[in-house]
C-alpha cells in the first residue's frame, strides 16, 4: 500500500501508472483539506508540490481559525502577526498567548482550533495570601505559570476569580487544578511532604461559577480521603487533580462573556492546610474529556 501511494504521488513526472496524486489540481486538494485537522494537513503536505501548496493556502487555514481570532491577536504586539499568513497565525495562536501581566494564557487547540484558557492563582483573590503564616508562593516547573500558591494552615479558606473575554460560541468546562501536599525534588526525584495536609476530609469544599448572562453551576468535593488504602495509599494526595466546577454555554462572541468562579471552605470549626492551588482551566467540554482520556 505504501509503495502504491508513493508511486501515485509521482503522477505524470516519470510514473508509468498514468495520472496520480501529483496531477490533482492544488485547488481541489485545498477543498479536501477544509475537512481535515491541522496535523493531518501538515502530514499530507509532504506528499508533493500540489499538496504542499494547498497546505499553505489562506483559504484552508481561515477555516481552522475561530471566527473572532482577531480578539486573540489583539493581545499580541502587531509586529508579531501583521505579516503572517493564516497558517502562520494559526501556528502563533496554538502556542500560549499570555495576558493580564502574564497571569492568564489563551491558546488554540492544535487539532480543533478551539479556544482554551488558563488562569494562574496569582490572578485570583485568595483570603490571607499576603500573610506568610498562611500562604507561600512556591516556584515550580509543574505549573505552566511556574509558580503555585501553597497553603500551610488557615481557618477561612476562600479563592475567587473573574475573567472577561470574547469567547467563541461553544460549550466550556471550568475546573480548578489542585494538589494535596507540598512537592519537591530529593536526589533528583520528585517527593511530597504531607506535614501540613489536614482538614480536607472533614467537610467538602464548595465550588461555584457564574456568567454575565445568568448561567450558574456549583458542586462540592472532599479534597482528601478519610480511608487510606494500605496498599495503594491515598489516591488524592501527591498528584495534580482537576476538579470540574461546571459548564457554561457561549452562543456568540459578542458581547464579551464574564465568568466568575470560586472555591471555599469557610466552616471555622476546624483548620485546613497542605494544599497547592495552581490554576483554573476553561476548555471546550469535549476537549477536556479527550485530554483526560489521553486522546
Amino acid at each position: 500500500m505504501g509503495a502504491s501511494l508513493s508511486g501515485m504521488s509521482e503522477g505524470s513526472n516519470g510514473s508509468t501508472l498514468g495520472p496520480g496524486l501529483g496531477d490533482i489540481p492544488e485547488s481541489c486538494v485545498a477543498c479536501v483539506f477544509l475537512y481535515l485537522t491541522p496535523p493531518e494537513i501538515c502530514n499530507l503536505a509532504r506528499l508533493n508540490r500540489a499538496f504542499r501548496g494547498a497546505a499553505s493556502s489562506d483559504l484552508v487555514w481561515q477555516k481552522k481559525l475561530p471566527p473572532n481570532y482577531q480578539d486573540l491577536l489583539s493581545l499580541l504586539p502587531a509586529e508579531r502577526w501583521q505579516n503572517l499568513s493564516k497558517k502562520g497565525i494559526f501556528a502563533l495562536l496554538s502556542r500560549p498567548v499570555p495576558f493580564d501581566d502574564g497571569n492568564k494564557e489563551i491558546w488554540l487547540d492544535k487539532v480543533s482550533g478551539r479556544v482554551c484558557m488558563s488562569i494562574s492563582a496569582r490572578a485570583m483573590a485568595i483570603t490571607g495570601i499576603e500573610d506568610r503564616r498562611y500562604w507561600n508562593w512556591v516556584p515550580t516547573e509543574e505549573s505552566r505559570f511556574h509558580v503555585v500558591a501553597y497553603l500551610q494552615q488557615i481557618w477561612w479558606f476562600e479563592v475567587d476569580g473573574v475573567v472577561r473575554f470574547h469567547f467563541p460560541a461553544d460549550i466550556y468546562t471550568l475546573s480548578f487544578r489542585l494538589h494535596l501536599g507540598r512537592f519537591f525534588k530529593r536526589l533528583g526525584r520528585r517527593a511530597c511532604s504531607f506535614e501540613h495536609t489536614h482538614g480536607w476530609d472533614i467537610k467538602p469544599v464548595q465550588f461555584e461559577l457564574s456568567t454575565s448572562d445568568g448561567q450558574q453551576a456549583s458542586c462540592q468535593f472532599c479534597l482528601d480521603e478519610k480511608e487510606h488504602d494500605e496498599i495503594n495509599g491515598n489516591h488524592k494526595r501527591g498528584c495534580w487533580i482537576e476538579y470540574k466546577v461546571g459548564e457554561f454555554i457561549v452562543t456568540n462572541s459578542e458581547p464579551e462573556t464574564e465568568v466568575r468562579f470560586s472555591m471555599k471552605q469557610i466552616d471555622c470549626t476546624h483548620s485546613k492546610g497542605g494544599l497547592c492551588v495552581d490554576s483554573v482551566y476553561i476548555i471546550p467540554s469535549n476537549l477536556r474529556e479527550r485530554r483526560r482520556k489521553g486522546i
